[in-house]
């Protein structure tokens, strides 16, 4: 049977069809301020991205899988970025990137699925919270027209909750015709459920028009870029990229995964023009990888990673560590990177600093569950 739920989805592909990998969540707020969150999931290898080459236990744990340090950009006299990394280490030189290293969220036990549920929901152990600290973000702006939009399958768990999230994704079949788009809305205008999940989606593909949105990573980052420079657009933003669970063949994957990245943020940056010196993004994933290589070419599930602050308002070109060092007494539970640094303390400081709030409030209001964490400020202008 042809339930109108089903034809709901049918028709919402007209307006944007779904976008597997990565995805972009977008909410709407009253300031020029703009803050990006952008999630790697499956658990990035921190120590290839920004590599402790000064640390001799690195080339020792690492060894083929070691980068080197001459293919690497120095960043300093302990750390490299990933000669993948070009145009994130030209914004890094130029003060608009800094790492924050040896970084965890609270969870300890290596599945991806609920290590993922802990750094999105702010929680302390998994599925402790149901609505996510975007969300509740979100909720502490002043907001005006649509509250959040997600070009994603499904909403993260990071923006669920209370505040209402709308959504569009770019597709890769042609524009519906204006006729089919009148026919639906004439269909949904006596409906009280699915009008205003209609209109919600055409507004959204209006806000995206002019994009030449597609599914690449550069479009990707034009498109987070249109949305977030519109003038009553969304102002906080939240990507998804998949693929960092680097358990084999790491060199080439990791290098590919990260060229990909590489290229969203430079898209990014260039798309917001002038906005970008009040643009903030947070890159960060839930753990790292092990110390030391496996037998197959690549690492396992581990614990400390690192996180990316980038932007036209971050205090950048320094490499933020309390560094724990890579002997087998310092590993935790002699096998992981130590972790050193709250991720959550990192995430309340920078969102709020980015978006003008007081990053104590912003802790205390995001991650009540797992006991508000310090804040750490000072990362941004």
């Amino acid at each position: 049977m042809f339930h109108r739920r089903s034809f709901l989805h049918l028709a919402g592909g007209a307006a944007g069809s779904l976008l597997v990998a990565p995805g972009l969540v977008l909410a709407a707020a009253e300031t020029e301020r703009r803050f990006v969150f952008v999630i790697q999931r499956g658990a990035a290898d921190g120590l290839n991205i920004v590599v402790p080459y000064a640390d001799p236990g690195y080339a020792r744990l690492r060894g083929a899988l070691a980068v080197d340090p001459a293919a690497a950009t120095r960043l300093d006299g302990m750390f490299a970025l990933h000669p993948a990394l070009k145009e994130t280490a030209a914004m890094y030189a130029r003060g608009q990137a800094l790492f924050v290293h040896a970084v965890a969220s609270p969870y300890r036990d290596r599945s991806h699925f609920d290590g993922q549920n802990v750094l999105e929901t702010g929680g302390s152990q998994p599925y402790q919270a149901r609505d996510g600290w975007l969300n509740r973000l979100v909720a502490m702006l002043p907001r005006g027209g649509d509250a959040a939009i997600a070009i994603a399958p499904t909403v993260p768990p990071a923006l669920r909750g209370p505040v209402q999230v709308a959504s569009y994704a770019p597709s890769g079949l042609p524009d519906p015709a204006d006729d089919l788009l009148t026919r639906v809305g004439t269909l949904y205008g006596a409906d009280s459920q699915l009008r205003g999940a209609w209109n919600a989606a055409l507004d959204a593909r209006k806000l995206a028009q002019g994009s030449g949105a597609k599914q690449d990573p550069a479009a990707l980052g034009k498109l987070t870029a249109t949305f977030l420079t519109k003038p009553h657009g969304p102002r906080i933003a939240m990507l998804e990229t998949e693929g960092w669970d680097t358990h084999s063949g790491q060199d080439g994957r990791l290098a590919t995964q990260l060229r990909a990245l590489d290229t969203l943020l430079a898209a990014l940056r260039d798309g917001m023009g002038p906005a970008w010196a009040q643009t903030t993004v947070l890159v960060a994933t839930e753990f790292g990888r092990t110390a030391a290589a496996n037998g197959t070419g690549g690492t396992d599930h581990g614990t400390g990673s690192v996180a990316w602050v980038l932007g036209g308002a971050v205090k950048g070109g320094r490499v933020v560590a309390d560094w724990p060092g890579l002997d087998p007494a310092q590993l935790y539970e002699g096998r992981d990177l130590a972790p050193t640094t709250q991720l959550d303390a990192l995430l309340a400081g920078v969102a709020g600093e980015s978006l003008g709030l007081d990053p104590a409030l912003v802790a205390r209001r995001l991650f009540p569950l797992a006991g508000p964490p310090k804040p750490i400020t000072g990362l941004i202008v």
